[in-house]
């Protein structure tokens, strides 16, 4: 059985898979927001260490992200765009969730080019989307699966992805590190969690069977279908380190940018 449990950006499903009984049948699917970001913005009322309360079972994918703007927008490269915002000091808005992946990419990304933006928050990619095209908001950094057709179908505009290669979905599109901006920007990964303590062998149990199916040939050409990239960990512990090491890194941004939520 599958049980979306939504609210308080997604603490509310970390806390009641960190306190099920530890069987292996309660399983939760966390994002690089949920998982990395939450234990820092929501340090003060998180009721759980999701470090020490949850063990990481592996990555199921890692979607890139695209810097975009509206069609209408009048840059036509990140180049453009920029030099546009610094002339325009405070003028320029993007729009994402408040504390998103996405929102702490803009804030790092604005800090390292000199730009002084607006955040006009949103409640998710789809509002945020729909304020680009329509030109509400001039840009956002959002997630490719979803952008790759906005783009195609002339509504948005791409100027970088923050892949380490080019998309080939959108080959002209060139990388944040080609334009001399590396380390901006980060995947949408998701991954699979369990509670802390869950017998090893059952953690390692899943990891064999979850990586068998991502694997598997069909899968992963319904994954390309939609621009989702599959991503498996060598192993459990592999993927514990990748978290810890994803919390040091938005540790430093927001430490950089200062971003507290209730």
């Amino acid at each position: 059985m599958v049980e979306n449990r939504s609210g308080a950006a997604g603490n509310i499903a970390l806390e009641i898979v960190a306190r099920a009984p530890p069987d292996g049948y309660n399983v939760l699917v966390s994002n690089v927001s949920t998982a990395s970001i939450n234990p820092i913005v929501y340090a003060d009322t998180l009721k759980l260490d999701p470090v020490k309360d949850l063990t990481g079972v592996t990555l199921r994918a890692a979607i890139p992200d695209l810097l975009v703007p509206g069609a209408g927008f009048p840059a036509n490269s990140f180049k453009e765009l920029v030099g546009h915002a610094r002339a325009r000091s405070g003028q320029l808005n993007y729009s994402t969730p408040l504390g998103g992946c996405s929102h702490l990419d803009v804030l790092d990304l604005a800090a390292r080019t000199g730009m002084q933006l607006v955040n006009v928050p949103s409640k998710g990619a789809g509002s945020s989307a729909a304020s680009i095209i329509s030109g509400e908001i001039h840009f956002s950094i959002a997630n490719a699966a979803s952008s790759i057709p906005q783009v195609r179908a002339g509504r948005m505009k791409a100027f970088a992805t923050t892949a380490t290669k080019r998309l080939s979905e959108l080959p002209d599109v060139p990388t944040f590190a080609e334009l001399g901006f590396a380390g901006v920007g980060s995947d949408n990964w998701n991954g699979l969690f369990l509670p802390s303590k869950t017998p090893r062998s059952i953690v390692n149990r899943l990891h064999q069977a979850t990586v068998e199916v991502l694997q598997r040939p069909a899968i992963q050409e319904a994954y390309a279908k939609v621009s989702v990239p599959v991503a498996v960990s060598r192993s459990p512990e592999a993927f514990d380190a990748f978290v810890r090491s994803e919390i040091a890194r938005w540790t430093r941004i927001i430490k950089d940018n200062p971003i507290k939520l209730e």
